[in-house]
């Protein structure tokens, strides 16, 4: 019997130009996100959100990111942008989501994971019975203010079965994200990725434009993640075959350590 080869569902969060947008639909991506949260260095109003939605092809998904805001703006925006998901990157309690949403708009709600070896203290497992109304749990570091901070936590500590579909998030990059997705896919009913951070261009000082996409990053980030769903077909080939898995997953990882350009 043959596998059925995995498929890692992908996010490019905190768009806020046209080109950057196109250039995550060219690479592949299966959602975009758009961070309605003015404090954050990638904010754009709703206007300018829906304007960059409308770019949008069939099947990719605009993706809204919430701190702590309202029901009456969250229920705004979804009539503004009416096939988005809604992500809930704040304090907000599983009511709260869920009256933001009337149970029509699907949504995630972010959990944040310490950083360190205190990632084995957060409860996922309860986290994600208290928002199992939640079309995922995303995953971020637990960094000073709401996400954005290109901190990765240690995925190694988180529990080994979660009842509940799964989103790798924080400091994911082209060079760290087929690592990720080995480590985590296991422990949830699926697994999808949001990168920001780690596609964003860099200044001349080597840090990261915030809200300013690189092209050629997204591309790469897109290709280490379809080495690992390929890494993971040939394992789980191999395991129902018996046929030897050494060249398969030499070239994926290869494909996912390739010098970057």
């Amino acid at each position: 019997m043959s596998s059925i080869a995995p498929r890692t569902r992908i996010k490019i969060c905190g768009l806020t130009r046209e080109q950057d947008v196109d250039a995550a639909v060219a690479a592949g991506a299966d959602a975009v996100g758009f961070v309605l949260y003015a404090p954050s260095p990638r904010a754009v109003t709703l206007q300018r959100a829906a304007e960059l939605a409308r770019r949008l092809p069939p099947f990719v998904t605009p993706v809204l990111l919430f701190v702590n805001e309202t029901a009456t703006n969250v229920i705004a925006a979804c009539d503004r942008i009416s096939n988005a998901c809604v992500q809930f990157h704040g304090d907000e309690t599983a009511a709260d989501c869920e009256a933001a949403t009337r149970g029509v708009q699907p949504w995630l709600r972010a959990a944040r994971i310490p950083l360190g070896d205190d990632a084995a203290q957060f409860d996922l497992v309860e986290y994600a019975q208290r928002y199992s109304k939640a079309q995922a749990i995303l995953l971020d570091a637990h960094v000073d203010g709401y996400g954005g901070g290109g901190k990765a936590f240690n995925w190694s500590l988180l529990p080994t079965s979660v009842d509940s579909h799964l989103v790798l998030s924080g400091g994911l990059t082209p060079a760290n994200v087929t690592d990720g997705i080995l480590q985590v896919r296991p422990r949830g009913l699926s697994l999808a990725v949001d990168v920001s951070s780690g596609v964003e261009a860099e200044g001349p000082d080597g840090k990261p434009l915030k809200g300013i996409k690189d092209a050629h990053k997204i591309h790469r980030f897109i290709a280490a993640v379809r080495a690992a769903d390929a890494q993971i077909l040939q394992t789980d080939t191999c395991l129902n075959t018996s046929i030897p898995t050494s060249t398969a997953i030499s070239a994926a990882t290869a494909a996912s350590s390739s010098p970057k350009r």
